[in-house]
């Protein structure tokens, strides 16, 4: 019995009810959903990781790199887009997951992507004050140091000002709506593409073939771990699937969303990487950003400036996407009652869930405020991979469900494309330090205790 209560599974007819006034809003298309993915994806990895992935790790093969883990996230995105166009409901991995397998299942899987969310904002948020005062800089404008980093008297800092400020101001926009929300991410994508574009346009002239050799000065196991560490690059795309229940005709929609976000950042990493190694040999790239860098050595200064102020764009669209991700799974709980209930409630003036949108960027800007963030990166990593690993498994038993529709997307050359992507994420889990399992071990006790002590008692299932 014990067993069944812990293992019990969604109807999806049930969810797929209309809910009376609490009710999101379907306003997004197929091209609002590729801007928001684009939004998410580039961001810190490309003007960062093409560097020092090629310096340590990959030489100029690192575009081989980038290629094989745009295809580890293509199968995983396939089984996300079925997942999505199948169950177009908000929640994302968490969702699917408790149609499928039940709910401490669903319940682990959506506690994982929470640590994701939340510590992929406060990372990026500290990674964007930094940029922030460099640009300022760049203008004579100096930042205080004791207010421009995490808690750390030894160093000088005590609270990154910056961080909290630009959480808030997202959170302040998430606010206002998704529609509101996907204008502005659209304006500051196409500023992001257009910075990458110059970048390209005026770095080819610069470029050198013979930089490029030798291609692969690491071999192949050089390009296999660097796809390892630039997998990170690409992730955001699953954010893209909580906004199933805020599109219009989900079934087409959803799938082109997401595979068609992968598939333009996988081209601008690799043109990017192409231009960045051609420009200066690749064992000169191990530094913090070397788009800007290589852009000086050219004596290119302005465009430098330019890509300063791009990646400070760039950060705030990932910030504002994986916000959302964030708030519409704190809703996907409430709702189902593993949280408590305000988590659900929607402003009746802008349809939004306002609540946990503030409670979601309070706990993460205390974060990023003032806990340093470089240790904690990698958890962000493994929580998604625990997720695409069960998503992808998961997929398998969707299509055993006779009660899913059988209309929208399918995942080609089923079952080999979803084993293949599990097996792939699970070796990636793999090669994460044992600093991150044990890390990773003690959130998921804090989420089981969370669980048994409310969850379990207040689920809507018991009704």
């Amino acid at each position: 019995m014990k067993n069944s209560v812990l293992f019990r599974k969604k109807d999806l007819g049930e969810l797929l009810k209309k809910q009376g006034d609490v009710q999101l809003q379907q306003s997004l298309g197929a091209f609002d959903l590729m801007l928001l993915g684009v939004g998410a994806i580039v961001g810190t990895g490309i003007f960062i990781l093409p560097g020092t992935v090629a310096a340590v790790h990959a030489g100029p093969a690192i575009i081989f790199s980038f290629i094989i883990a745009a295809i580890v996230c293509a199968l995983a995105a396939m089984c996300y887009s079925e997942f999505s166009s199948s169950v177009p409901v908000t929640g994302s991995a968490y969702t699917y997951v408790y149609i499928v397998f039940g709910e401490l299942v669903a319940w682990l899987v959506g506690w994982a992507l929470l640590l994701e969310y939340g510590l992929a904002v406060a990372a990026v948020a500290t990674g964007w004050s930094a940029y922030l005062s460099a640009l300022l800089e760049g203008f004579n404008i100096t930042i205080p140091k004791a207010i421009s980093g995490s808690f750390n008297p030894a160093n000088g800092t005590y609270v990154n000002i910056p961080a909290i400020a630009i959480i808030f101001a997202t959170a302040f926009l998430l606010t206002l709506g998704i529609r509101e929300s996907t204008k502005f991410n659209m304006i500051m994508v196409f500023i992001k593409v257009g910075v990458i574009l110059l970048f390209i346009g005026v770095g080819i002239f610069y470029v050198e073939p013979g930089n490029w050799q030798p291609f692969m000065p690491f071999g192949m196991n050089g390009v296999l771990s660097g796809a390892a560490l630039v997998f990170f690059a690409y992730l955001g795309f699953d954010a893209v699937s909580s906004a199933a229940e805020e599109v219009k005709n989900p079934q087409r929609n959803m799938p082109i969303g997401i595979i068609g976000s992968l598939f333009i950042c996988t081209i601008l990493y690799v043109a990017v990487s192409l231009v960045l190694t051609g420009m200066v040999s690749y064992t000169r790239l191990n530094v913090s950003d070397p788009v800007s860098f290589v852009m000086q050595i050219v004596h290119q200064d302005w465009v430098a400036g330019v890509i300063s102020f791009g990646a400070v764009i760039g950060m705030m669209t990932v910030i504002l996407v994986m916000s959302y991700g964030g708030t519409r799974l704190l809703y996907a709980f409430g709702r189902d009652g593993l949280l408590p209930k305000s988590m659900y409630e929607l402003s009746k003036k802008y349809k939004t869930p306002v609540k946990n949108t503030w409670v979601f960027a309070t706990l993460v800007a205390f974060c990023a405020g003032f806990i340093p963030l470089s240790k904690l990166a990698e958890l962000v990593n493994m929580g998604t991979l625990l997720a695409f690993t069960i998503v992808s498994i998961g997929v398998i038993y969707l299509r055993k469900n006779k009660n899913i529709p059988s209309s929208g997307f399918k995942v080609p050359f089923f079952p080999i494309i979803p084993i293949c992507s599990f097996l792939l994420c699970l070796f990636l889990i793999t090669q994460l330090s044992v600093y991150t399992w044990i890390a990773c071990g003690i959130w998921f006790v804090l989420g089981l205790l969370f669980y048994f002590a409310y969850g379990k008692k207040h689920s809507v299932m018991n009704k």
